[in-house]
């Protein structure tokens, strides 16, 4: 195996360390964040740190990068409060990444993709039109990770739309079904496909 110290993985040219440290934890969640500004400009933007908080109530957190240059997702989120979390599919993956290209507020990323902006029952921020599963969140707060200046979001689940062929009679999604991408590192996209499921583990069963 090879092994990288502390002192290796900082004296790593940038790019390598990176993608090394970025994929050395595992697959992640791949989904378009969609909101809007006060002045009805739209965002879309490609996350991958968006992690579950809890289920009662129910929370999802993820993590902003420190605000040294203009962050359009996080200032519609904390201006307006409002932003849906949109599952990608495999065929939409080219114009997924692509929303992580910075384009100035004006300019929406569902102008320059082939997604379409749905707004749902009255929901302040659109949602991903053919994303098979979404949900609405509201900003509940915010805590800043001294170490390296980055923020924790945490967040409400206001409203979730799941297809119903995915929908299991336990309440399990079956994200394969759904065709759900997951992200390994910065750049790639990979399929996944269900190996099999436990019951809820107990001592000495």
């Amino acid at each position: 195996m090879v092994r990288f110290d502390k002192n290796k993985i900082k004296s790593l040219e940038k790019i390598y360390r990176l993608n090394l440290i970025n994929s050395c934890t595992g697959y992640k969640s791949a989904n378009l964040l969609g909101s809007i500004d006060s002045e009805g400009n739209t965002n879309l933007a490609i996350f991958s740190s968006i992690t579950h908080l809890g289920s009662d109530p129910a929370m999802i957190g993820f993590v902003l990068r420190p605000r040294t240059v203009p962050r359009n997702t996080y200032n519609n989120i904390f201006n307006t409060k409002y932003f849906t979390v949109n599952h990608v599919k495999a065929e939409d993956i080219k114009d997924a990444h692509h929303t992580s290209a910075k384009y100035p507020k004006e300019i929406s990323e569902f102008e320059k993709t082939k997604f379409e902006p749905e707004y749902l029952d009255g929901f302040k921020a659109p949602f991903v039109k053919n994303s098979k599963i979404k949900f609405g969140c509201k900003y509940l707060n915010e805590y800043n990770i001294k170490e390296n200046n980055t923020i924790l979001v945490v967040a409400s689940i206001e409203c979730l739309y799941v297809g119903k062929d995915f929908l299991e009679d336990d309440g399990w999604i079956r994200l394969d079904k759904a065709e759900t991408v997951t992200i390994n590192g910065l750049d790639g996209y990979a399929k996944t496909k269900l190996i099999d499921r436990f019951e809820y583990a107990r001592p000495k069963k």
